[in-house]
């Protein structure tokens, strides 16, 4: 299929108000869409359909599914998008009591989490907020197109459920990663402003909030898994911010499954914080607002992959041996915003530790708002 075509298609389901999800997996130039023939919700909640997952932040509410078979699959090469992926016009207008107030508000919020820390409730929480913006119009597919020109290197999406509400990010952060029996896991913490290099220093807080993830990740999944491969920590770039990165790859045991391993590891403490019962439990009572889909997590479920053998010959009995296995790619939700008539709201948080400099930890919300902000 042609890439406009794709769009139109996509388009017309929308205005049909039919579900949908677009997107495009990290460093690829296709773009997917899995298009829902009826409005049904459809829901899962033990992880063996086959389709497309959207699931909230609190695992106690329900995992939207767009199921496969239910569903028509396209897909088109993609490049770079001309002319048509339009900016939109922003309400700039700003109520500086209104902004003062909604800073005193977080600050407070991070004092509370930092006091918790320092009374041992827990080590580590995640705090967020999120803002709202007028804009002149909300054509998703607009800034779906944006995302996919400004952000090469995460997975981007625009998923939409009449009876759920619409959705579209840019998320650098990968939840889990599994081929058959093989599985890969990010642990990605820290953050700073992008100045022209990876060549940074980090600070002592930023180096312990990534450890706690990538321990985290290890001590909680030894039950269900073997054959653990670390790698060394390293720093990658994000749209305009920086963070700590390390990949955990390892086999499931037999009788592990898919909801036995997303139920360990969601939340993941980059988004809720560890303990992680203690810090959620903190994150629902202190936030005051509902996270949503926001840190929740989003991606492909059990759908068929074919591996081409690794012989170098390339004849017609070696492409016999292309073998297929089912694979999930799920994402965690992150760098996302909601679009409701003409508003959109974009959501933003930072992990909390006891080196948390609470005007730092501000700060922090704001460049991550003014990456989004910056696509629209």
């Amino acid at each position: 299929m042609i890439l406009e075509d794709f769009f139109k298609r996509i388009e017309t389901h929308y205005n049909h108000k039919l579900p949908f999800v677009a997107y495009r997996k990290p460093n690829e130039n296709q773009v997917r869409g899995l298009l829902q023939q009826t409005n049904n919700l459809h829901i899962t909640s033990d992880f063996t359909e086959k389709g497309f997952v959207f699931s909230p932040f609190d695992a106690t509410e329900k995992t939207v599914l767009i199921p496969l078979e239910n569903s028509e699959s396209i897909q088109a090469d993609i490049a770079v998008l001309e002319g048509d992926a339009k900016c939109l016009e922003v309400n700039k207008e700003s109520n500086t009591t209104e902004d003062l107030k909604e800073k005193q508000q977080h600050i407070n919020l991070i004092k509370k989490g930092v006091e918790a820390i320092a009374n041992n409730q827990f080590k580590k929480v995640v705090l967020s907020r999120k803002e709202t913006v007028a804009v002149s119009e909300s054509n998703p597919i607009s800034i779906f197109k944006r995302l996919l020109n400004t952000y090469k290197s995460a997975f981007v999406y625009c998923w939409y459920h009449p009876k759920v509400g619409l959705w579209l990010g840019a998320t650098p952060e990968t939840l889990i990663k599994i081929e058959g029996n093989r599985f890969s896991i990010m642990a990605l913490a820290g953050t700073q402003d992008y100045n022209g290099t990876l060549d940074v220093v980090w600070q002592d807080k930023e180096k312990e909030e990534q450890q706690f993830v990538t321990d985290f990740i290890l001590d909680n999944l030894k039950p269900s898994v073997e054959s653990f491969r670390v790698s060394d920590v390293e720093t990658v770039k994000a749209g305009n911010l920086l963070h700590l990165k390390t990949m955990i790859s390892a086999q499931l045991k037999s009788g592990s499954n898919l909801k036995e391993v997303i139920s360990i590891l969601h939340p993941t403490p980059a988004v809720c914080g560890l303990p992680k019962r203690e810090a959620k439990q903190f994150i629902l009572e202190n936030e005051h607002y509902n996270r949503a889909f926001y840190t929740g997590f989003l991606g492909e479920l059990n759908m068929e992959t074919k591996l081409q053998s690794r012989s170098a010959k390339r004849n017609i009995e070696n492409r016999a041996y292309t073998i297929n296995r089912k694979s999930t790619r799920l994402y965690v939700n992150l760098r996302c915003m909601q679009l409701k008539d003409t508003e959109v709201i974009i959501y933003v948080g930072g992990g909390i530790t006891k080196h948390s400099n609470l005007e730092r930890e501000w700060e922090e919300t704001v460049s991550k708002s003014l990456v989004i902000k910056n696509v629209l």
